[in-house]
C-alpha cells in the first residue's frame, strides 16, 4: 500500500472506506520501547527504501521509534536479522551477502 509521502511499502496499513481515517505501521505495532508512530515519520522513514533494495525472504526487519534528542525530530531505526545464516544484517539495503551472491563491483 502507498504511504502518505507516496511510497510503496508492505507495511503501512490505511483503512479509508467510507470515510475511515485509520492508518497504521504494522512494523512498529509491536515495537518494545518505541515512541508512537505517526504518519508523517512515512517521510524520513527507510523501510520503503530497503524493500525496494533487497526482497531477500530470509532477513526480517526490526523497527523503533526514537528521539536522540529532545531538539531532533523522530526518526525511524530499522535492523535486519537474517533468519538462514543467523546473523544481525550490517547493510540491510544490500544483505548478509551469503543468501544470494554479489555481483563483483559490490567487493571492490
Amino acid at each position: 500500500m502507498q504511504t502518505p509521502t507516496g511510497q510503496e511499502c508492505r507495511y503501512f496499513y490505511g483503512d479509508y472506506y467510507r470515510g475511515r481515517d485509520h492508518e497504521e505501521c504494522r512494523l512498529l505495532e509491536n515495537a518494545p520501547k518505541s515512541q508512537e508512530w505517526r504518519p508523517a515519520l512515512c517521510a524520513t522513514c527507510p523501510v520503503p527504501g530497503i524493500l525496494r533494495a533487497n526482497a531477500c525472504e530470509h532477513m526480517q526487519l526490526h523497527a523503533m521509534v526514537y528521539r536522540p534528542f529532545f531538539i531532533f525530530k523522530a526518526r525511524v531505526r530499522v535492523e535486519a536479522y537474517c533468519t538462514k545464516t543467523q546473523q544481525k544484517v550490517k547493510e540491510p539495503h544490500i544483505g548478509c551477502g551469503e543468501c544470494h551472491d554479489l555481483p563483483e563491483f559490490f567487493s571492490e
